[in-house]
């Protein structure tokens, strides 16, 4: 049985959004927790909230589709819906999984949902086999063994890399050294931190304790947050 995964629409067509969420509740590994009907609801909603999908219309007043792909630093994986095709091509610079051709019909969304499980799983065979990530250091290249990770730090172009044997000064920004880690056990929860999940020794209102060492949460990420400690405990 698939885990169930959480998925939002975002489209200015209230018809869009009644095809949608009828497909979706047909569904039993989808659930529907969010519908806007703008850019700016969405980026609202996802400051917040973390979710695993998105279904994203192209063509919108204000910002379209496109430009909130632009716009966002990180966002779910993300299938467009629009009654056009010229901008398939540019949307996978962003992170899109497919695109659906309005009217959208069952078979075709169900193809696209396959496509959307299918990266999922290779996503945590990648992170499976993810035990360290080469870095550099002082002009030459080195490994740090994620394990002893505890918490890396933002110093501009650089990044303070926190072990249990050293620090480090890795010559990477906090954006590209995010990418090279598993979700499953690493979290940014600062604009300038990122902290390995299991090695948070205790909790507070506004910092997480790392060694001694307190470490800011920021508002936007407090949410995702508590529901990711909340499962590492379950």
């Amino acid at each position: 049985m698939r885990e169930t995964k959480k998925c939002i629409i975002v489209d200015d067509e209230p018809a869009a959004h009644y095809v949608l969420a009828n497909y979706i509740k047909q569904n039993p590994q989808l659930e529907l927790v969010f519908q806007g009907y703008n850019g700016i609801e969405a980026m609202n909603f996802l400051r917040e909230n973390t979710v695993d999908l998105m279904f994203l219309d192209i063509n919108m007043p204000e910002i379209s589709g496109m430009e909130l792909l632009k716009i966002l630093p990180t966002h779910p994986k993300t299938i467009l819906t629009t009654a056009y095709s010229e901008f398939a091509l540019e949307s996978y610079d962003y992170g899109v999984i497919d695109y659906l051709l309005k009217p959208i019909y069952f078979p075709r969304f169900l193809k696209a949902i396959d496509r959307f499980f299918a990266t999922e799983s290779v996503r945590k065979v990648e992170e499976a086999t993810i035990n360290s990530v080469s870095v550099k250091v002082d002009g030459y290249f080195i490994e740090i063994e994620l394990e002893q990770l505890l918490f890396a730090q933002s110093f501009g172009n650089y990044v303070k890399l926190n072990t249990t044997k050293r620090n480090y000064l890795a010559s990477i920004t906090t954006t590209e050294f995010e990418k090279c880690l598993p979700e499953k056990n690493f979290m940014r929860i600062h604009k300038s931190y990122i902290v390995a999940l299991d090695k948070i020794d205790a909790t507070e209102k506004d910092f997480v304790v790392i060694k001694n060492e307190r470490i800011p949460i920021g508002i936007t990420y407090k949410r995702e947050l508590t529901d990711r400690l909340k499962k590492l405990e379950l």
